[in-house]
Parts: C-alpha cells; sequence; structure tokens
C-alpha cells in the first residue's frame, strides 16, 4: 500500500516536469532554427566572404599601402568566414532567441517580477549590441592608429585571420560586457543586496576596478584601455539612476508581498 502511494506521488509530480522538459526542447528548437535561417539568408546576401571584409574592414585600413591579412592554415579562408557568418546570425537571431527565454520563465513570475524581467531583457540586449557597436566603429580605428603609429618602419604587417578572429571576439565580448554595467547594478539593488547609497559610496572603488578590468580585458595599450574604463564609469552612474526608477516601480503589491 505503502509502495502505491509512493508510485501515486511520483506520477503526480513526473508529469510537470515532463511538460516542462519538452516546452523547453520546443523553445531551443525554434531558437535553432531562428538562427538557422539567419545563417542561410547571411550565407546567401552578403555572403560570408563580404562579412568578414565588413570586420576585417578597421584593420585592413590602418594597414601600410599594399598590406592585408593572410592565412596560415588550409582552411582558414573557408572556415572562419563561416564563423563569422555564424555569429552574425546568431546576434541577428538574438530578438527571437530571447523571447523563446521570456516566454518560457514568464508563466512562473508574479506580474511585479515580469515588469522586471522584460525591460531587463531588452536594455540588457540593446546595451550589448551598443557595446559592439562602440568598439567596432570607434575602438578599432584608435587603436589600430595607435598600434601603427609605434611599428617600426622595417615591419611589414600582414596579421592572420584566425589571430584577427580571435582578436575581435575578445574585444566585443569585452566591451559587450562592459557596457551591462547598469543591468548588474540595477539587478543587485533590486533583489536588495545593496542599497542606492552604497553603490555612491563604492563609486570611487568602482573607477579603480573598471581600470583594472580594462588593463586585464584590453591589449596593453593606452587607447583601448581608456575606451572601455570611461564608459563603464559612466554606465556606473546610469545603473544608480535606473535602479532608483525600478525599485521605484515593480514593487510587489500588498497582496503578493508574502507568498504561500
Amino acid at each position: 500500500m505503502a509502495t502505491d502511494d509512493k508510485k501515486d506521488e511520483l506520477e503526480g509530480t513526473e508529469q510537470p516536469f515532463v511538460s516542462h522538459l519538452i516546452e523547453l526542447r520546443d523553445r531551443l528548437i525554434r531558437a535553432s532554427i531562428a538562427v538557422g535561417v539567419c545563417f542561410g539568408v547571411l550565407m546567401v546576401w552578403p555572403g560570408s566572404a563580404h562579412l568578414y571584409d565588413l570586420l576585417a574592414a578597421p584593420l585592413v585600413e590602418h594597414l601600410p599601402k599594399g598590406g592585408m591579412l593572410i592565412a596560415t592554415s588550409v582552411i582558414s579562408p573557408f572556415l572562419v568566414p563561416l564563423k563569422i557568418t555564424l555569429m552574425a546570425a546568431f546576434l541577428l537571431a538574438l530578438p527571437v532567441v530571447l523571447y523563446q527565454v521570456w516566454a518560457f520563465v514568464a508563466p512562473g513570475l508574479y506580474t511585479h517580477e515580469k515588469k522586471l524581467v522584460l525591460p531587463l531583457v531588452i536594455s540588457s540586449s540593446l546595451l550589448f549590441f551598443l557595446g559592439i557597436a562602440f568598439c567596432y566603429f570607434f575602438v578599432f580605428g584608435k587603436v589600430f592608429t595607435f598600434i601603427q603609429n609605434f611599428a617600426p618602419k622595417s615591419v611589414s604587417a600582414m596579421p592572420d585571420i584566425e589571430a584577427y578572429l580571435s582578436f575581435v571576439l575578445t574585444m566585443f565580448i569585452a566591451f559587450g560586457a562592459a557596457f551591462e554595467v547598469p543591468i548588474v547594478v540595477v539587478v543587485l539593488a533590486r533583489i536588495g543586496l545593496v542599497s542606492i547609497e552604497q553603490l555612491r559610496a563604492f563609486r570611487s572603488y568602482f573607477i579603480v576596478l573598471a581600470f583594472i578590468i580594462a588593463a586585464v580585458l584590453t591589449p596593453p595599450d593606452i587607447v583601448s584601455q581608456l575606451a572601455l574604463a570611461i564608459p563603464m564609469v559612466l554606465l556606473y552612474e546610469v545603473g544608480i539612476w535606473a535602479a532608483q526608477l525600478f525599485i521605484k516601480h515593480t514593487q510587489a503589491p500588498a497582496e503578493e508581498a508574502t507568498r504561500p
């Protein structure tokens, strides 16, 4: 009889768990399809080779006359542009991917929590794209100019395409993550881990921390380090301001304050 009761108890909890797994699988499939469709479109137009040319344009513009990138591996001219296309496809499909994540977790959230999560998902995506755009359109040009000014005249710069891809991805991730500072500040303040007063008191320490992070993540040149550290400091101030708004407008109602 005890065995039957245990079986009934397991059967009562197994079905919701399985249904969640099925929904998670469906969400992952839809997100993967979105990335695959974007990948196919980008392969047709503008093409993987053209995408890599766009990515390499900031460096090529600052190489000496006649300079170009080289491939030291046999399959690099084929494999590296494909990696670039896949990365671009993921970024292009990111709204669909984030929507699938949101649709999966939304049913388990309270109304006041939904008001917090959805703006954070949207703003974090925009900030990440903004960080990448800032790195590509501003930082790359300054860094490559700085490096070429210090390069000996007897050295002909011909970077490897795989090394350049690794450099670009590192810089994109560094700047994209650095631009998420306001999101981190808002979340820490909203969950009550730190107060607004503590965030303000930590301001001077964060300035030092920002320059340490910039020194670790960027190449050893003052241009890229300043280009990463200064926006982080400014975004920290934006995060403090945004945290006050989020705390004010996402408070739980009195009837939801005590959960069952």
